[in-house]
Parts: structure tokens; sequence; C-alpha cells
């Protein structure tokens, strides 16, 4: 492998981890804050249900990064390098400040501005970037209505329950976690792949785009290893992980 492609590779591999470290915090939180699960237990919980689910469903997110966000046939490795690099950066940016942000759309920028730069706006395509920006406006509100929905259903059925309930809310986000990890690792993992795949396609490795099993279980691993350290920083040397949480 050339020089420039194992740099590809690394630097997707660390974005990779940093999308665990960082995003796992909303998976597990509300298991801490409520005392359901050990912070451990939970990140361990977390971290293999994110290992997991990267070989559960397609590579349909993979070919999207690929090939619907910019005209792939025109990309370097250059460009590519530069377009994680600007993910890296923005995402360590926000996990050290603690500012919300979200990896996926942190690589759609990169790449977009990387493109912009190096080979131009026609390369860019635009519908492509339409789709994720109306996922990006909807999924909020589409979150917000599907959960006061069921909230309010939940209550309706508990409402002559006994406080004995409690403890099947808590036995049972046990499921809410594999449930969200599974997703956030099939999802995730996935801009990686596709990443590393088209970088291989660009140099020559393979004829076409195609995700091999090693890249998947590279992204899934390093998404997982990212999940179990659990993206907390203490702000001092007296704060634990669970007051972090």
């Amino acid at each position: 492998m050339s020089q420039e492609l194992i740099i590809v590779i690394a630097l997707a591999l660390i974005f990779d981890f940093l999308n665990g470290m960082r995003d796992v915090s909303n998976i597990v939180a509300t298991m801490i804050s409520s005392r359901a699960f050990s912070p451990q237990t939970a990140l361990t919980i977390a971290s293999i249900s994110e290992f997991v689910g990267p070989f559960l469903f397609g590579v349909v997110v993979a070919r999207t990064i690929a090939d619907q966000v910019v005209q792939s046939e025109l990309l370097t490795l250059t460009v590519i390098i530069s377009a994680l690099l600007g993910a890296i950066v923005w995402n360590l940016v926000t996990w050290y400040f603690g500012i919300p942000g979200s990896s996926s759309h942190a690589l759609l920028g990169g790449l977009v501005g990387a493109v912009w730069v190096g080979v131009g706006l026609d390369a860019i395509k635009w519908n492509g970037i339409g789709k994720v920006l109306i996922a990006l406006f909807a999924s909020p509100l589409i979150g917000f209505f599907v959960a006061f929905l069921v909230t309010r259903l939940i209550y309706f059925l508990a409402q002559s329950a006994t406080p004995r309930i409690n403890g099947f809310f808590k036995r049972a986000q046990f499921f809410t976690a594999v449930g969200l990890a599974l997703s956030h690792g099939a999802n995730d993992a996935q801009k990686a792949m596709g990443i590393i795949s088209l970088s291989l396609v660009i140099g020559g490795y393979l004829p076409s785009f195609q995700v091999p099993t090693w890249v998947i279980v590279l992204s899934a691993a390093c998404m997982a290893l990212g999940a179990s350290l659990g993206g907390w920083r203490p702000r001092n040397k007296s704060e634990n992980m669970m007051t972090r949480f």
C-alpha cells in the first residue's frame, strides 16, 4: 500500500474511534444517572453492542458517503486526508469543550470542504447534500414526537402501578441501550467503512466499490474501543466518571 493510503486508513480509524468515544455518552447517560447500571457495566454493554452493530446491517450508509455526496471519480487521497483531518479536529474540539455535535456531519462538512477546495463545486452532489440536510432537521423532530407519544402511552398504562414498576423500567434500560448502541454502531461505523473502501478503489486495490470483511472488522473494533472509554473528561482531580455523566 502507498503511504497516502495507509494515512487515510489510519485517520479513518481514528475518526471511528473518536466517534464511538464521543457519542457513547448519549447511550449510557440515562443508564448511569438513574443508577440502573454502574458506569463500567453500562459502557461494556454499549461497546459490545457497538461492535456487533456493523455486522447486522448492510453497507447502504457506506455507499452514500462514498458516492452520493461527492463525485467519487474526481477524488484523490489527499482530499480524503484533508476531509478526515477536518472532521477529527472538530470532534476533538467539541469533545474537549463539551459542545454537542455530530461526528457524521463533521465528516460530511470536512468532505465537502476538502472537495470544494481541492476539486471544485462541480464535484459536489447537491441532491445528496439535500438528503443529509433533510435528515439533519427531520430526525430530532421525529424523535421528539415519537418519544412524546411513547411517554404518554407509558404513563397511561402505568397509572395504576405500584412503585415496584420502577425496577422494571431500570432493567428495561438494558434493551433500550443495546438498541441504541446497535443502531449507532451499524450506522456510524459505516462512515469509516465507506471512506476506507473508497480509498482502496482510488488507490487501485479494489476494482469497484465494495466493503472487505477486514474493513468491517477494523471499523467495528475501533468504534467499540472508543465506546469502551466512555468519552468522559474529568474537569478536576476529584471528579469521577459517575459525576461526569
